[in-house]
């Protein structure tokens, strides 16, 4: 199994389409993936559950995430043993850690969004255990158990997915900010991405990932030799390794006069951002897989170009882009406006197979 954190600390770069439309791909091609949104504004959620059925399943935990030992207290074992059997928000897998109490005995089971493919839901308290990170990371060098546990448990808890329910590949979604929580999910990931746009600020966020990244790794190694060899079994042992990077949403130009076709503001700045990424990611991260292609975005042009809206209706029916043509509950006004564009839709499958296959190829598996 492989994870892999999509991260830019730059919103709106098509970060959580990406990385739906990524994992459904690689269902799609054999690979049993699991997605995981840490990110608090969970949209990626929202691709499995209707604003409705996430309000109940929030609301089914405020007790535990409000003192998970308390709710735990007083509820009824048969209670207790049904929320605990049902699908739950990555915030409710790492509470009773946060709470310092025992970890669940068993993981509950996953949202199933499609073959191949499922989904732990977000939950907009995951700040909360983000302050707990916080609050612990000095005592870890101190080898504190409950402060190593705190660090090391998102990358424990996906590792226990991927061995009881045997998965290729887990993508976890990222909220755009440099803090200690994406701090803990990117340096304990196996690998992770970074969704450009084509603009100023993608540039300058791959400076500010870079910088950061070397921060992460010299605090992750100086931990590591702290700890000794007991507690250090669940810290990263080698450096989180950088796939690369995509051009998202960039506009089309079919007699532009470059290499990727697109239009000459938007070349201008997709241009710099090799150049950023040789100057500024480590060079640790970077693995001889990755190395011959490092100034080449993921896939190449295959999911470069603008969908326009259409992604809206991906999140609406909760399908990928090439399956809402052919759901089954598409009313008749979205049938309107989809079937005339049907062939955009349905062409996005063959892009995304196209960018997962590097993305594959890129983790050496």
């Amino acid at each position: 199994m492989k994870s892999i954190a999509v991260f830019n600390n730059k919103g709106g770069v098509g970060k959580t389409t990406l990385a739906y439309h990524l994992a459904s791909a690689m269902a799609d091609l054999g690979r049993k993936t699991l997605l995981v949104d840490l990110d608090p504004q969970s949209n990626l959620t929202l691709y499995g559950y209707s604003p409705e059925e996430l309000e109940d399943l929030w609301k089914e935990e405020d007790d535990f995430i409000e003192d998970f030992p308390q709710a735990k207290k007083v509820s009824t074992q048969a209670k207790y043993k049904k929320i605990t059997s049902t699908t739950r928000s990555i915030h409710f897998l790492l509470k009773p850690t946060e709470d310092g109490v025992d970890e669940l005995k068993k993981l509950p089971p996953p949202r199933k969004l499609a073959k191949n493919l499922d989904l732990l839901p977000g939950r907009l308290s995951i700040h909360m255990f983000e302050n707990k990170i916080a609050s612990r990371w000095s005592e870890a060098f101190q080898s504190d158990p409950l402060a190593i546990r705190t660090i090391t448990n998102i990358s424990r808890i996906i590792k226990s997915y991927g061995a009881t329910r045997k998965y290729d590949v887990v993508i976890v979604d990222t909220s755009p900010a440099l803090g200690i929580l994406n701090k803990i999910v990117i340096s304990t990931s196996d690998a992770f991405m970074v969704p450009c746009a084509p603009d100023m600020f993608s540039v300058y966020g791959i400076k500010n990932i870079g910088r950061a990244l070397n921060s992460w790794i010299r605090d992750f190694s100086l931990l590591e030799k702290i700890v000794g060899e007991r507690h250090s079994k669940d810290l990263p042992a080698i450096p989180v390794s950088f796939l690369g990077f995509t051009i998202y949403n960039a506009r089309k130009r079919g007699d532009a006069s470059n290499e990727w076709k697109i239009a000459k503001a938007h070349y201008n700045y997709a241009k710099q951002i090799p150049f950023a990424v040789e100057e500024f990611i480590p060079k640790e991260t970077i693995s001889e897989s990755v190395s011959d292609v490092i100034s080449d975005p993921i896939g190449g042009t295959s999911v470069m170009y603008s969908h326009s809206t259409i992604p809206g209706m991906s999140q609406k029916y909760r399908v990928p882009i090439w399956s809402v043509p052919d759901h089954e509950n598409l009313s008749s006004e979205d049938r309107s406006s989809v079937s005339p564009n049907r062939n955009q839709y349905v062409e996005t499958k063959s892009a995304y197979k196209t960018f997962a296959e590097d993305v594959i190829s890129r983790l050496g598996v």
